[in-house]
């Protein structure tokens, strides 16, 4: 069976935590795309060459999750070639046999149009920046800051701004527990494959 679930959304809303239980609740292979560019970043030099060799081995970095490496994937999504010589890589993973779930910023407007289902986690400003510092500590005000401007350059960008994909289901988790976030994506994905079948 091939099916598809894209989930996008700006950062620290609650897409990783709900692609990851998505994933493990239907047996489906799961890719944080965000991982990708966090790798190219952190890898440095020239991004198109980093990104055409990625390997496995690149996304187990322990530095990938850190401010900073979000900040650097940020900076080297907004450069054609590198999104180019990442599409490729993602559209096979998500049409792989058995179900996958992608998550990132423009599965289902780029990556996989054609998904089965197509989510779009977002939550206020305030409280992403709040979960992003009960994460990575720092100083309040300035990762609000930084927040705000990795949403702008997302969202501005020329190439696959981030926005919600057509017909997406929009899941706003500003006043949601984690769980509750969870079981409305699992009930989205639980409706779309009983019509798959």
């Amino acid at each position: 069976m091939i099916f598809t679930v894209a989930i996008d959304g700006p950062a620290a809303a609650g897409k990783g935590t709900i692609s990851r239980a998505v994933a493990e609740r239907f047996g489906f292979a799961h890719l944080d795309t965000g991982l990708l560019y966090r790798a190219v970043g952190a890898i440095g030099g020239d991004p198109a060459l980093a990104a055409r060799a990625l390997a496995p081995a690149d996304l187990a970095r322990d530095d990938l999750r850190s401010l900073a490496a979000g900040q650097a994937a940020s900076r080297v999504a907004v450069i054609p070639e590198v999104r180019a010589a990442l599409v490729d890589f993602q559209r096979r993973f998500a049409r792989q046999p058995g179900g996958a779930v992608l998550d990132g910023r423009d599965i289902g407007t780029v990556i996989c149009p054609e998904a089965e289902v197509k989510l779009y986690v977002t939550a206020s400003a305030e409280t992403r920046a709040h979960r992003r510092w009960l994460e990575v500590g720092g100083d309040a005000g300035q990762v609000l800051a930084e927040v705000k401007e990795r949403d702008a350059r997302d969202m501005s960008r020329a190439e696959a701004p981030l926005k919600p994909a057509a017909g997406a289901l929009v899941i706003d988790t500003t006043a949601m527990t984690a769980d509750q976030a969870v079981e409305a994506a699992c009930a989205a994905v639980a409706a779309a494959l009983r019509a798959h079948r």
